[in-house]
């Protein structure tokens, strides 16, 4: 029961997280003179536009792969790696909080893509 509650909450975080930076891209793509920073990632303007969107794709796509019950370790390695990008940008980097507030968002938004992680290397029962 608790690893089918894990594995659920890593499909939900994973779909928000995807559906978001989906937007946020094709914002940043189609807008006219709109320039994308997102500091926690490696990557500049206007590189890092085409990786947050074809990020954002991989994500949704190893996500319904998944749910179907295909292909898992796509989705496992996505887990892992939105974990790792948010704990380097955030807390290995040199990032610079501005606020307590902005450091407890950042702290809860790692932890929700460690625990998403987690539960996307749970494993459905077979049913026979």
């Amino acid at each position: 029961m608790f690893k089918a509650v894990l594995r659920v909450f890593s499909y939900l975080y994973h779909l928000v997280l995807g559906l978001f930076l989906l937007v946020v891209g094709a914002i940043a793509l189609f807008g006219s003179n709109l320039i994308l920073e997102i500091d926690v990632l490696p990557w500049e303007d206007p590189t890092q536009t085409y990786v947050v969107l074809c990020g954002a794709l991989i994500g949704l796509v190893s996500l319904f792969l998944a749910v179907r019950g295909k292909t898992r370790i796509l989705f496992r390695l996505w887990t892992v790696v939105v974990f790792a990008l948010l704990a380097y940008g955030y807390f290995i980097a040199p990032y610079s909080f501005k606020a307590t507030d902005e450091f407890r968002s950042a702290l809860l938004l790692t932890l929700g893509a460690f625990i998403a992680m987690l539960g996307g290397w749970t494993r459905a029962r077979k049913t026979a």
